[in-house]
């Protein structure tokens, strides 16, 4: 029997409205200008960029990203580092725990084509990653009020540094140092107080490596809504964000000032109005096997008097104020309430300039959970 082929929901020169739905879309212009945004937010600073793939999953976007000055990208599944290192990425931090005899023989083969980093937090996973004989990037993960992943700072983490300096393939590559709670904390001023805490464990940190005679080369960790924060303490030497690319509702929600830039939506879904039932409502093709909506619905683009006000697995129902006109098949644009696991439900990005479809990027990296 032939394998069943997924036909494209675009082709390349159509016009907006004739994209098949729903779509993942991105605005090229506005994707750029995110780019262009986080180079000069950061331009001049002695910090190293390394985005977050887990947000685009994609060979394409990763590539543009170094292009504009990365030391390379994070992921957080060894599956998602195979994908980008399929594609040429050539130096990957696995910014995550890995854990469990699979990946572990395949985080062994990939460090042999690729520059790779780990994180561990843990002293029975740091004899595993050793026992593999192959030479790694150790970075040991800290607890800085994330409450996931992460050993205590001080001298629980100065412990494990200790074991990675005693190994002859395992180099200690430094600190990963995440507060992934402060990033959609709404005020400027809660989330530079939690950072500026979590900068007090790293330094606390530091200052018991460097009494050990331990270097620390790197600290890395921060994300899109605080960056700026970890920038500015000097705590931090390497940056993760993901999210500023695409931007979603809930990203939408924080208060955004200097010194952190505000980045533009750029991450959208394609849907068709298919149904009317009556004046106050619509039905949209894209409900949640569409959307995310872990972080909340999807917000409707530039559209006031439409709101997505729930959903169901192939429905979005939309309300629509008295007097706002939507027609039968009528294409919306919605903002994805959390812009990545919005994007692992699609196979490809329609990429759009100027309301035409300029390429088709693939996520590379869809469904890569192990």
């Amino acid at each position: 029997m032939a394998a069943f082929v997924k036909c494209p929901p675009a082709r390349i020169g159509q016009r907006l409205e004739e994209v098949d739905t729903p779509s993942l879309v991105l605005d090229l212009d506005a994707f750029e200008r995110n780019l262009a945004a986080m180079k000069r937010a950061v331009d001049g600073r002695k910090v190293r960029v390394r985005p977050h793939a887990k947000t685009h999953k994609s060979v394409d976007i990763a590539r543009r990203q170094i292009a504009d000055g990365a030391i390379g990208v994070c992921c957080q599944k060894v599956s998602e580092a195979e994908a980008l290192a399929e594609g040429g990425i050539a130096d990957l931090l696995v910014s995550n725990e890995v854990v469990g005899a699979p990946k572990l023989e395949r985080l062994a083969a990939l460090s042999k084509r690729v520059k790779l980093g780990v994180c561990v937090d843990n002293p029975e996973n740091l004899r595993q990653l050793a026992a593999l004989g192959c030479e790694l990037d150790v970075y040991i993960e800290i607890e800085v009020g994330m409450g996931r992943c992460g050993i205590a700072a001080g001298e629980p983490a100065v412990a494990l540094a200790r074991e990675i300096a005693r190994s002859t393939k395992l180099r200690f590559a430094g600190l990963q140092a995440y507060h992934g709670r402060a990033q959609h904390l709404r005020t400027m001023e809660e989330r530079r107080s939690v950072i500026a805490s979590a900068a007090e464990k790293v330094r606390q940190t530091k200052a018991l490596l460097a009494k050990e005679g331990i270097a620390c080369p790197i600290v890395t960790g921060a994300g899109s809504g605080t960056f700026m924060f970890e920038v500015d303490s000097g705590a931090w030497d390497e940056i993760q964000p993901g999210s500023y690319v695409f931007m979603d509702v809930d990203y939408g929600k924080n208060e955004w000032a200097a010194p952190l830039p505000r980045f533009e939506h750029a991450l959208f879904v394609l849907a068709t109005v298919m149904s009317r039932p009556k004046p106050e409502a619509a039905i949209v093709d894209a409900g949640l096997k569409a959307s995310s909506v872990d972080s909340g619905m999807p917000g409707v683009w530039q559209r006031a008097g439409l709101t997505y006000a729930k959903a169901s697995d192939e429905h979005g129902f939309v309300s629509v104020a008295a007097g706002e006109r939507v027609a039968l098949g009528e294409k919306l644009l919605l903002v994805p309430g959390h812009c990545d696991p919005t994007v692992n439900l699609y196979d490809q990005y329609v990429c759009v300039r100027g309301g035409k479809v300029e390429a088709l990027w693939p996520v590379s990296a869809r469904g890569a959970l192990y």
